[in-house]
């Protein structure tokens, strides 16, 4: 009998557990596949974004593919059976235990690809003026948010790579970005919102209390722009020419015209280039000639590169980004901001799936 009893405890403290496990299994994985997915749908989304990217370069058409939603499902059970006999004499006595568990983890993973009209024109609408001076606000540097997404500044354009030949940027545009870098260092800008009744306007303010070589930049900024020298707010458009020397006209560009950009800068095979698959890249220069840094590199090689930010395999080379370049991963992941500007056109919520509670 003593020992049946203790096959019977035995018994009773791994149903216990079993059940103590089931109950406490989803708020356990929350942490983890939270985690988990968060991860690999950055990742994803990364790889996404630099074949996309590479493809532009090569002529080839970029399809985009969303995450619509993450459902995982857990079902854990368990079962124990408890069997004896015995004989009073001579003290013979048989038991059987037995046990057993299942487990089950299945993710619902649903993808929306990014089509249609309204995604389309999403991505040729050109992105805000005010977006622009927001991410300035926010600490991006002025030089990198208007080579991103500034096509031209009251007439002063900036260069772009297009399909037929490459736009040079003129003289003066990387002047004026390094005088509103200096400004934008000294905290001697600000913007402001101004709320009407019908839209809301968007002013940019230059700082009255600044220093001899701050309030010289402005002055320099002021007379590139063709600005009223005595005012220090000016109203802020969209468009490529202002109506008055009181409005800072900004022609932005679409997200589309951005990771067409960028596609620039990517170092591609030699041989590719040879063979007139690709165009080979381009540099800019200064007024006085001197090569400006790209904004972003992205390297080429035969082989899967060991120490990548992110890498894509594309035509049997390989297309990746240094982790160790700061500036080109900063720039990457400023995509992630850009891209969310635009409405893609999947906002109709994601399917209803049904899953069972076990």
């Amino acid at each position: 009998m003593r020992e049946k009893a203790k096959i019977g405890f035995c018994l009773l403290i791994a149903t216990t557990f079993l059940i103590t496990a089931c109950s406490g299994l989803g708020p356990e994985r929350l942490t983890h596949d939270r985690f988990d997915y968060s991860t690999a749908i950055t990742e994803s989304w990364k790889s996404q974004m630099l074949l996309n990217i590479v493809k532009l370069r090569y002529g080839d058409a970029p399809v985009f593919l969303d995450v619509a939603s993450v459902i995982n499902s857990y079902q854990m059970s368990g079962a124990a059976s408890l069997g004896a006999s015995g004989q009073v004499l001579p003290y013979q006595a048989n038991a059987a235990i037995g046990a057993g568990g299942y487990y089950s983890n299945t993710p619902t993973i649903t993808y929306s690809p990014l089509t249609g009209e309204k995604f389309s024109k999403s991505m040729l609408t050109p992105i805000p003026p005010s977006a622009i001076f927001f991410f300035m606000q926010a600490g991006y540097d002025v030089g990198a948010v208007f080579r991103v997404l500034v096509q031209s500044i009251n007439s002063i354009r900036n260069s772009y790579p297009g399909i037929a030949r490459t736009l040079p940027a003129d003289p003066e545009f990387y002047l004026l970005i390094e005088r509103l870098r200096r400004i934008q260092d000294s905290g001697a800008y600000e913007i402001r919102v101004q709320k009407s009744t019908e839209r809301e306007a968007l002013a940019a303010v230059f700082s009255d209390k600044v220093n001899e070589k701050t309030e010289a930049d402005i002055t320099e900024v002021r007379k590139m722009l063709g600005l009223d020298p005595r005012t220090r707010e000016f109203r802020v458009v969209y468009g490529s020419i202002s109506s008055g020397d009181k409005e800072i006209a900004i022609l932005s560009r679409s997200v589309l015209q951005v990771i067409f950009n960028l596609a620039s800068y990517i170092e591609v095979p030699e041989i590719h280039v040879t063979e007139k698959r690709v165009k080979p890249s381009s540099i800019e220069q200064r007024a006085d000639g001197s090569p400006i840094p790209p904004l972003m590199r992205v390297w080429s090689s035969s082989e899967k590169p060991e120490d990548a930010f992110v890498a894509v395999p594309y035509r049997n080379y390989w297309f990746w980004i240094d982790d160790k370049d700061l500036v080109s991963k900063g720039l990457f992941s400023f995509l992630t901001y850009i891209f969310n500007l635009v409405d893609t056109g999947i906002k109709e919520g994601a399917p209803v799936v049904t899953i069972p509670a076990r």
